[in-house]
């Protein structure tokens, strides 16, 4: 993707706030990057450069701004719309691969080389894999610092770092301060012991009902627990078992988690993201179906409406095509009670051996022609919108299947239709 940077200026200039995530506005006289929506005086046009990623602005010798915290805001949307090899390869190191497989891990999951995958990246977006990935360890490593009274070495372990050493030199470089500096700027933890408490930001307007419709009408007890103003689930983690509790004040996700590998955390608030498709742009879609004469008045009545997303591929498919059976968690967190299982099922069994992968790392062709051969086109439809976050599935809701033809209006955001339609459907039953 290339940046159109006078347009980038104006929306620096404008300080839009609806930009936040998609790139990077750095400064050269003062060597800071932040985000578009930073308070701070705009510089003249010479001296701004933009990149794509944080990870971009920080190997041209760029610091983040502690005025306007540029990582703590909304991911780009690209990575979802982008269903290229960069696309994926952000989905991915956002999970965390990097730090528990390395970038050959990430390169064989992805299907090429390193080298290539390394040429690619750098040329698509500024850094290789390697930048990517400690800019995302520079990221979890903040959250534990200002939200946590962990002590450093712990967090430079749960970050992903390999030494303490490189932990406090990548804390530097990026935010020039030291972990002591910054927990004495941050907040007081406010979470309670053994728990994590995120605020997870999102570009207005979010439809946080239209979220919960969706958990309660598929809510297995003892996984997930439903209120009229909060979700919670249990997590299957790439180090272990965690819950995740989810309320929704007006600006922000307040999100609690409990994790029993703190290196967990970051794919943790990923998958969490991914599921409340936090990283969507509603301003473009609702602006596109909003002038359509069927979905229009649904846009109207509901703005900001979200895809419903996953936070476990196999879980996710499973669920349509097979019996549930939980495992007991550890240690309980009030009623839940249980990880997702699935009942003996011929996908079971294909997803164990790796014969089939669903998740952030496939194509969307790919993806949806394994599953269709597999458990029918509906299925693959659903999976790969929920699991990939692809924003132009065309999943309708059973009641809207007459309207078929009619969805090719509404691409490429024929998964948010859907997701008015499905919304329609359940509020009128």
């Amino acid at each position: 993707m290339v940046i159109d940077e006078e347009h980038a200026y104006r929306v620096c200039s404008a300080r839009d706030a609806r930009f936040d995530g998609c790139f990077i506005h750095a400064v050269q006289t003062t060597g800071i990057y932040c985000r578009p929506s930073c308070p701070a005086v705009t510089p003249k046009r010479r001296n701004s450069r933009f990149f794509l990623t944080a990870a971009a602005a920080q190997s041209a010798g760029f610091r983040a701004c502690r005025r306007c915290l540029p990582d703590a805001v909304p991911g780009s949307p690209e990575w979802n719309l982008r269903a290229d090899l960069a696309g994926r390869a952000m989905r991915l190191i956002s999970d965390g691969i990097v730090e528990r497989d390395g970038v050959t891990g990430l390169a064989s999951k992805l299907g090429y080389s390193e080298r290539h995958l390394t040429r690619v990246l750098t040329a698509e977006l500024g850094a290789g894999p390697l930048a990517l990935a400690r800019a995302h360890r520079a990221h979890a490593a903040r959250l534990l610092i200002e939200t946590t009274e962990l002590p450093f070495a712990d967090i430079a372990f749960a970050a992903g770092f390999a030494s303490v050493r490189q932990f406090n030199d990548t804390i530097r470089l990026v935010f020039a301060s030291t972990p002591s500096d910054m927990r004495g700027r941050g907040k007081a933890p406010i979470g309670t012991p053994g728990r994590i408490v995120l605020r997870l930001p999102y570009r207005p307007p979010f439809d946080a009902e239209g979220l919960l419709l969706h958990f309660r009408a598929h809510a297995l007890p003892g996984v997930e627990e439903i209120t009229t103003d909060s979700y919670a689930r249990t997590l299957a983690l790439p180090h272990g078992e965690a819950t995740v509790r989810l309320t929704f004040p007006t600006d922000h996700v307040l999100c609690s988690l409990r994790l029993a590998d703190m290196r967990d955390l970051g794919a943790a608030v990923a998958r969490v993201r991914r599921l409340l498709d936090l990283d969507a742009d509603p301003v473009a879609v609702d602006t596109f179906l909003g002038t359509d004469p069927t979905i229009g008045p649904l846009v109207r009545a509901t703005p900001g409406i979200r895809v419903p997303g996953s936070v476990d591929g196999a879980e996710t498919l499973l669920r349509l095509v097979a019996p549930f059976a939980g495992v007991p968690l550890q240690i309980p967190d009030g009623n839940l009670t249980h990880l997702y299982t699935a009942a003996d099922h011929p996908l079971t069994e294909a997803l164990a051996t790796g014969r089939l992968a669903v998740d952030v790392g496939r194509t969307l062709e790919d993806l949806t022609e394994e599953l269709t051969t597999a458990a029918g086109p509906e299925v693959a439809n659903e999976v790969a919108m929920r699991v990939l976050g692809a924003p132009d599935v065309p999943a309708l809701p059973t009641s809207a299947r007459h309207l078929a033809a009619e969805a090719q209006n509404w691409r490429p955001w024929r998964s948010y239709a859907a997701a008015h339609l499905t919304r329609k459907a359940a509020t009128s039953s």
